[in-house]
This record gives structure tokens, C-alpha cells and sequence, in this order.
């Protein structure tokens, strides 16, 4: 098994002794960029190119049932035109489960993640059979449900039931737990860009606001959540430049940095560009792609004008 390094064993991890700053674009392979990429990308290489920093292009591939090698293709094709230039070799996150799987194990070695088997239709008759009791039910920043709490407690025996079974389970962080590991001094983190209600400066985080999150899953290895701050601190990223609608699972990467002994990098987090209808651009949503605009007869300098 390779473990997560702690900081004395900073040879396995990239070299963070140094002050050059390192910005990193990780999008998925699931479909095509649009604007909203666009901006990142090129918020992140002007960025590292100002300060003369570090540019790095990681493909984040975990879920292979979305995740395609053409849109990794059309990832490659849609950056260089825009003129952007990263480091090789690119990280893939599918070549490295087995540093997501060590990350899990530390945190189980530790007590603080569990098995949770309930699916979403019974979370949401959970929901919905407090709520019709008069009982309001806590909700995450984004307005999901919490997971109700009553495997977290479950002994020895009943977990190991619940791994072996044939019903397909997802493994937890005991965020209870997890904050009370966490300890002094209070988690936070320095926002160079802002919140959606203008926050900057050093932000006081608040993981516990998302209860007991996944960190893994029998068809996922490995939740955003964890993959995320593994990699960006194997790879030294000192600066993480990423959209607004990830400000707030900024306190769960943070709690995870502080438990598994990883480095803080600073956070800058950057408007969303929106649709007609005011929602954000989504892949998911097929708004219109980079590629789409080029063949159009847009230019790298006409996108930068649409989005900077």
C-alpha cells in the first residue's frame, strides 16, 4: 500500500520547498469545454505566467463510465488554441486509484470514515418522513440533504457485514469525528479571490455544514473531494484558481489537508458565467463548446474578450 506522505517525507511528493508558485486546470473528460473552462484555464496560465509560475494540466478521469479519450483529445485541441501552454506529462487521475485508495485507509486506520449503504430514494423518504413530522431536516451549502446519521454508529460486526454484502456501498467521513481529529487551531483558509457573497481574505471553514460526505464508491474509487487534495498536493500546487460554486467545499478540502498531513495552498476563487436563463454553464447542459466558437470563426483573442 502507498501512503499519503507526511511532510517529513517530502521526497515522494513534488517539490514545495521552493517559492515558485504552481496553478493547475483539472477539468474532466465528459464532455466538451465551454466558456466557463475557458475562463479558468486562462485564469490559471495568466496566473502562473505573471508570477512566474508553474502552468499544469491535470485530467481528472476517475469516473470512466462519462469520462471519454475524445473528449480528453478535445480538452488538448480547444487549450492550445486558445494559445495556452501547460507542463508534461499530463496527470491522469486514473493512473494514480492506488494513492486514493492509501488516502481512504489512512483515514479508516484513524476511525473516521464508515460503510453507508442507503440510496438516494431512501434518503429522500428519510427526508421526507421527518419533514412531514414537522421536523426540518439540515441541508448542505448547496442545498442537498444531509446523509442521515444511522449507520455512522454501527459496530464491527455490522460494517463488516455491509463490505461483504452484495449491496453496493459507499464509504463515509464521520465528519463528527473527523472535526474533533481535526483539533486546533481552527480551520481556515486565505481566499485571494471571493465568495458568492464577496468573502476574501482568510476564510473561517465550516466542513461540518456538509455532513458526512463520500469519499468513495463501489463505481467511484474516489470522491472529488479526496482525489482532489491528494493530487494537488503530490503535484506542490500553491495556488488553486477554480469557480465560485466550489468556494464552499473549500472547508472539506481543508479538513482533509489538515487530517492527512497535506500542505495548504492558497485559494482564489473566480466569478461563474451564466447562461440566457441565469444558471451556470454546464457540459451536462451541452452549452455551446470552445470548439463550437472556433468553427465558427471566433478567435482565441475574441473568447478572451467573452470571458475575461
Amino acid at each position: 500500500m502507498i501512503f499519503i506522505p507526511l511532510p517529513c517525507q517530502r521526497e515522494t511528493m513534488a517539490d514545495t520547498s521552493s517559492t515558485q508558485p504552481v496553478f493547475r486546470f483539472a477539468p474532466s473528460p465528459n464532455g466538451l469545454l465551454h466558456l466557463g473552462h475557458a475562463l479558468s484555464a486562462i485564469l490559471n496560465h495568466d496566473m502562473a505566467k505573471a508570477s512566474g509560475g508553474r502552468f499544469l494540466l491535470r485530467i481528472e478521469d476517475i469516473d470512466r463510465t462519462r469520462c471519454h479519450p475524445q473528449f480528453e483529445a478535445a480538452i488538448s485541441s480547444d487549450l492550445a488554441w486558445l494559445g495556452l501552454e501547460w507542463e508534461q506529462p499530463v496527470r491522469r487521475q486514473s493512473d494514480h486509484l492506488d494513492l486514493y485508495a492509501s488516502a481512504l485507509q489512512r483515514l479508516n486506520d484513524m476511525g473516521l470514515v464508515y460503510p453507508s449503504v442507503l440510496s438516494r430514494g431512501e434518503i429522500k423518504a428519510a427526508v421526507a418522513d421527518a419533514e412531514a413530522r414537522g421536523n426540518a431536516w439540515p441541508r448542505d451549502p448547496d442545498g442537498a440533504p444531509l446523509y442521515p446519521e444511522r449507520e455512522r454508529d454501527l459496530g464491527a460486526d455490522a460494517r463488516n457485514a455491509i463490505v461483504a454484502g452484495d449491496k453496493p456501498h459507499a464509504w463515509r467521513l464521520d465528519m463528527k469525528k473527523a472535526v474533533l481529529a481535526a483539533g486546533a487551531p481552527p480551520l481556515t483558509w486565505q481566499e485571494t479571490g471571493s465568495g458568492p457573497d464577496g468573502e476574501t481574505g482568510l476564510i473561517t471553514a465550516d466542513p461540518a455544514a456538509w455532513g458526512d460526505i463520500i469519499l468513495s464508491r463501489s463505481d467511484a474509487p474516489s470522491s472529488y473531494h479526496l482525489s482532489v487534495i491528494v493530487d494537488d498536493a503530490l503535484q506542490g500546487i500553491t495556488h488553486v484558481v477554480r469557480g465560485r460554486d466550489l468556494y464552499h467545499a473549500t472547508a472539506v478540502h481543508r479538513l482533509l489537508q489538515r487530517l492527512l498531513d497535506l500542505p495548504e495552498p492558497v485559494y482564489h476563487h473566480h466569478r461563474l458565467l451564466l447562461g440566457a436563463d441565469g444558471r451556470k454553464l454546464s457540459k451536462s447542459n451541452r452549452d455551446t463548446g470552445i470548439s463550437a466558437f472556433r468553427e465558427a470563426g471566433r478567435s482565441p483573442a475574441d473568447i478572451r474578450a467573452l470571458v475575461l
